[in-house]
């Protein structure tokens, strides 16, 4: 069965790590080395697994360690063209066999997991999200989304188990210290997806099949998970959804190591 672990998830650094069998994938790798490596020694995974790490975009938030994690353990990262010209001199040397590129919305296989990048709205060069299929099992990994558009709903839709972003609260964006340009960024459809918008989405998600639901990529500064997570409960609600019931809903933490999710 496909396993999903949060190493670590927010607006300072994320990283996940997906199993299934023999094969080990990171996405994203913008925590230090280090937090890395200790976080997949808590869950008991040898470095030698991990078979490649996954770039959704190039922010520092999302590629931070990824240069020492494939200098120190010989491992390959996948992005497509944009944004390996985006992020390269942010990695440091890179040995050329494990500078892998791919095509947006086709399809891959690595060890015995089959990927497919797909575009989502971002102010990057070309962000993506993933999906990932064993068998008849999917699973699925969506962050910062400027809006949710029809791209995005035909690759999660049918996916059991979603991790998507759930980003800001708008009250707390607008009475926040950032300047007002970063507010209207934040808020653009290039920016990142609200609470409240993250939570109607995740109507459509249940009601096309998925099981459960980790909220993703919290901010530091507009957010927090209990917030997170009870405004995703009361839409749920109002649109006669049982959370515990008819889907699992969690937060995964900025600083913790999340539990071991299982697709089956």
């Amino acid at each position: 069965m496909l396993k999903y672990c949060s190493i670590g998830s927010g607006s300072s650094g994320n990283c996940h790590y997906i199993e299934y069998k023999d094969t080990g994938i990171l996405v994203d790798a913008g925590l230090s080395g280090k937090r890395i490596t200790t976080g997949l020694d808590d869950i008991g995974i040898n470095m030698e697994k991990i078979k490649g790490i996954f770039i959704t975009h190039e922010h520092s938030d999302h590629i931070k360690g990824a240069g020492i994690m494939s200098r120190k353990y010989n491992i390959p990262i996948f992005a497509n063209v944009k944004t390996w010209c985006a992020m390269k001199d942010k990695l440091g040397n890179i040995e050329s066999n494990n500078m892998k590129v791919f095509e947006n919305d086709k399809t891959y296989s690595l060890g015995d997991v089959v990927i497919r990048p797909f575009s989502i709205p971002h102010d990057a060069s070309d962000a993506v999200g993933y999906n990932f299929y064993t068998g008849n099992d999917k699973m699925s990994i969506a962050t910062d989304i400027g809006y949710i558009d029809d791209n995005i709903r035909r690759h999660l839709y049918k996916s059991k188990l979603v991790i998507l972003e759930s980003n800001y609260d708008p009250n707390m964006l607008m009475m926040g210290s950032y300047p007002y340009s970063l507010k209207k960024r934040v808020m653009s459809e290039e920016g990142h997806l609200s609470n409240e918008d993250a939570a109607k989405f995740c109507v459509e998600l249940i009601n096309n099949g998925t099981e459960r639901i980790l909220l993703a990529h919290l901010s530091k500064e507009n957010n927090f998970p209990e917030l997170a997570y009870e405004t995703s409960k009361s839409i749920l609600t109002q649109n006669d959804i049982i959370v515990g019931q008819d889907v699992k809903l969690d937060v995964l933490l900025r600083e913790e190591v999340s539990d071991i999710y299982k697709v089956k």
